[in-house]
């Protein structure tokens, strides 16, 4: 989808839950608040969580009208968040961040790629790079084109020039049955 198609979704309903995704919940709720990116943000559901835990967090996505809902519900919370309009295979942050956030960013590998390497990029020494998005078997939810699902392998390799902590399939029960995610943490030396 390109970023008209998100803009339409976005015009017609919320998309998202207001809470965070739930693996980014648990996998980063006990870090210390620093500087954080949640790339291709959506409507900003994990930068309002993190800006929530006190973290300075920048949401970056292609779709300007998911980022204006994000940014009501900044206003609604009393939370401040730099809203960026951006493509996430190209955006590279201007400063150095101690957390990058990528859920479900479904892009063909070599775009995925690049957004992790860029992601990569901005990390600080010793910051955290969190992504979840559902792996190339999972049949539960989210897209079905097998192009823009991933593989622990893909993420590993994308990866490469971080510490990787974590890369691994996970189960995750829905309301529909079981879905699978490929998840990946990793840290900048």
């Amino acid at each position: 989808m390109n970023s008209d198609d998100w803009d339409a979704r976005y015009e017609a309903a919320s998309v998202w839950s207001r809470e965070p995704n739930a693996w980014v919940a648990e996998t980063l709720g006990h870090l210390e608040p620093g500087t954080a990116v949640d790339l291709g943000a959506g409507e900003g559901r994990n930068a309002l969580w993190l800006a929530g835990l006190g973290w300075e967090v920048t949401a970056v996505d292609f779709s300007a009208v998911g980022l204006q809902t994000g940014r009501a519900r900044a206003a609604e919370l009393g939370v401040d968040i730099e809203w960026v309009t951006a493509d996430a295979t190209t955006w590279v942050s201007p400063q150095l961040v101690d957390l990058v956030v990528i859920a479900y960013l479904q892009l063909r590998a070599a775009d995925l790629a690049r957004a992790i390497g860029n992601a990569a990029g901005s990390l600080a020494p010793g910051g955290t790079l969190a992504l979840i998005n559902h792996d190339r078997s999972n049949t539960v939810g989210g897209p079905h084109d097998p192009a823009v699902l991933t593989t622990v392998d893909e993420l590993r390799a994308a990866a490469s020039g971080l510490d990787i902590v974590r890369c691994e399939r996970v189960e995750r029960v829905t309301p529909n049955g079981t879905a699978i995610d490929a998840v990946l943490l990793a840290r900048a030396d």
